[in-house]
């Protein structure tokens, strides 16, 4: 009867550090496949010239997390940014929020994953001290300063444009100034001179030419007459 009872006592042993083993390494691979804080991670980042906040999620077991971006304010929340739901995976798995974020700005993460993750990523994040667009807006202003030079270029243009002008108005002046000192002043008085000689003159001589006309036909009428009135005779 001992020898039964002795075996039994044993087998009952064997039976509970069996269990315990079993339990135990149940325990572990149940906390090894739960969704953890630690498999979450945040980052600022630019994409463009626009600011975005990332989560990645590497939690194998693909459970729903909700993620919330919160904008902190001397240890407060000032603004919800954005809130987002992620199934990571062993590679992970990557949310993006759009926030035009300023430098080192602080951001609050919180996780909620069912009953096991309900906490914040640690620590906050903090933005870079340089913001995404001050590099990229530095480079597009020289363009601007090269282009300056070029309105310089166009006024000697229109100075140039304006010397040509010039030798015009010196040929228009030159044609007037010989025409009115060439052509009109001789022509005119010329002119003028021998149409009053040529009326002076011939006035004088019709007159004489009338007289003498008449004074010949007179004679040689007179004449005629005698000489019929002798032939009478």
């Amino acid at each position: 009867m001992s020898i039964h009872r002795r075996n039994a006592r044993r087998s009952v042993r064997v039976l509970g550090v069996t269990a315990a083993s079993a339990a135990l390494a149940l325990g572990v691979a149940g906390n090894a496949l739960a969704c953890d804080i630690s498999e979450f991670s945040a980052a600022a980042e630019c994409d463009g010239t626009k600011g975005v906040i990332t989560v990645t999620d590497k939690d194998p077991t693909g459970t729903p997390a909700t993620v919330k971006v919160y904008l902190e304010n001397n240890g407060a929340d000032e603004r919800l940014v954005g809130s987002q739901v992620v199934k990571g995976s062993r590679e992970g798995v990557t949310i993006t929020f759009a926030e035009d974020w300023k430098p080192l700005a602080t951001y609050r993460i919180h996780v909620k994953a069912g009953n096991q993750v309900d906490e914040d990523i640690k620590p906050n994040l903090v933005t870079p001290a340089t913001a995404c667009t001050t590099e990229e807006t530095a480079t597009p202003t020289p363009p601007p300063s090269e282009t300056t030079p070029q309105p310089s270029d166009t006024p000697t243009a229109p100075a140039e444009s304006g010397t040509p002008a010039a030798p015009p108005s010196e040929d228009d002046s030159t044609p007037p100034a010989d025409t009115a000192s060439n052509a009109p002043s001789p022509a005119v008085g010329d002119s003028h001179l021998a149409e009053t000689g040529a009326d002076s003159s011939t006035g004088l001589i019709a007159g004489i030419a009338a007289t003498l006309l008449v004074v010949g036909g007179g004679a040689v009428f007179f004449g005629m007459r005698r000489r019929g009135a002798s032939s009478d005779r």
